[in-house]
């Protein structure tokens, strides 16, 4: 057998990307709690996720997320990663009707039912980051993005 190609991982990298998809708090909530749960797993998840498979060439960041919102919907039952990828998609310059726009595409699809709980999931971590927007806590809307 041939040998294959090394699979880039770099955890610095991750960390860095995480770090602008998530505020701090999404952070330190998701992986505090997890790292508790199951210590090295959240390492693992960001050194492997967003240290090796977002750091390859192809897509954009932002078509990363359209790609994770239309997963996310389709599988159902994973509402809290849901949310945090719509407002990931805020961050890297989607805007808040794009975001919909995803959900309503997906509906013919997935079918109705998903495409109405992927937008209630959108529409509450919408109004959240507007809320957080508005209220000048920075990891709201990105200015722009409304």
């Amino acid at each position: 057998m041939r040998p294959l190609t090394d699979a880039r991982l770099d955890r610095a990298a991750g960390y860095e990307l995480m770090a602008q998809l998530q505020d701090e708090q999404a952070q330190l909530s998701t992986l505090a709690a997890l790292d508790g749960l199951a210590p090295g797993f959240p390492d693992w998840i960001v050194t492997t996720l967003f240290g090796g498979t977002y750091q390859r060439e192809g897509l954009s960041l932002r078509d990363r997320q359209v790609a994770n919102l239309a997963a996310l919907t389709a599988m159902g039952g994973v509402e809290p990663q849901l949310a945090q990828h719509v407002r990931a998609s805020l961050r890297v310059g989607m805007d808040p009707a794009e975001v919909v726009e995803v959900m309503v595409h997906l509906a013919p699809y997935l079918g109705v039912p998903k495409a109405l709980a992927g937008l209630r999931v959108a529409a509450a971590a919408l109004a959240e980051a507007e809320a957080e927007a508005d209220a000048g806590g920075g990891a709201g809307v990105p200015a722009g993005a409304a």
